[in-house]
């Protein structure tokens, strides 16, 4: 079936969370977080090398919605229940529909990244979206080997490091950095998991 067909939910809460797809209008929202965090987030985000106009946040928003839209990737703004501020995101991109693998990025303003736990509930939460209404085969997640705040989130999350890709990507500095790649898959027995010696 072509991916733009099927019926996928724009919105679910986890305990704490309402992860909704991008609305026009949030520009603003989301262009608060990221100039509230710039110093917190440049070092890890090729995008935030600049502090955005509200104009260039908000046309990327609905550029994200195009994209949830179009089903090539699924951004979700991260709205806490109890106040309703905005957190940050965690999307699914690089789609590979054939396979049904995807790629988690997700970042978290500053404010929220104060060992609540918020990003990994949100990463918990969209990998079991995934398994559950995009019938995942096959998630990974991939932060710079520096970045330890970002790997607790994937180890938290009962992901499974398969390794180390050296010289992987430029970092915003312009220097070459390595990736840790982790995954999580779906299981011959239905489960969401990693292989083990009894699982395969």
């Amino acid at each position: 079936m072509d991916p733009i067909l099927l019926d996928i939910p724009e919105q679910f809460e986890t305990e704490r969370l309402l992860l909704r797809a991008p609305q026009n209008g949030d520009g603003a929202m989301v262009n608060e977080a990221i100039r509230e965090s710039f110093e917190f987030l440049h070092e890890w985000m090729k995008w935030a090398d600049h502090i955005p106009k509200t104009e260039e946040t908000e046309a990327n928003a609905r550029k994200h919605r195009a994209n949830f839209l179009l089903r090539e990737a699924f951004t979700f703004y991260i709205l806490d229940k109890l106040s309703g501020a905005f957190v940050g995101t965690c999307s699914l991109v690089r789609a590979d529909w054939q396979v049904r693998r995807f790629e988690i990025g997700y970042w978290i303003r500053q404010s929220a990244a104060r060992r609540q736990g918020f990003m990994s509930e949100a990463v918990d939460g969209v990998t079991q979206f995934a398994f559950k209404n995009l019938q995942a085969n096959r998630i990974e997640i991939r932060c710079d080997t520096r970045n330890s705040a970002s790997c607790r989130v994937a180890e938290r999350c009962g992901y499974h490091l398969e390794g180390i890709l050296i010289n992987n990507f430029i970092a915003p500095a312009g220097d070459l950095r390595d990736d840790c790649l982790y995954a999580k898959v779906r299981l011959k027995n239905g489960s969401f998991g990693y292989p083990t010696l009894t699982s395969k």
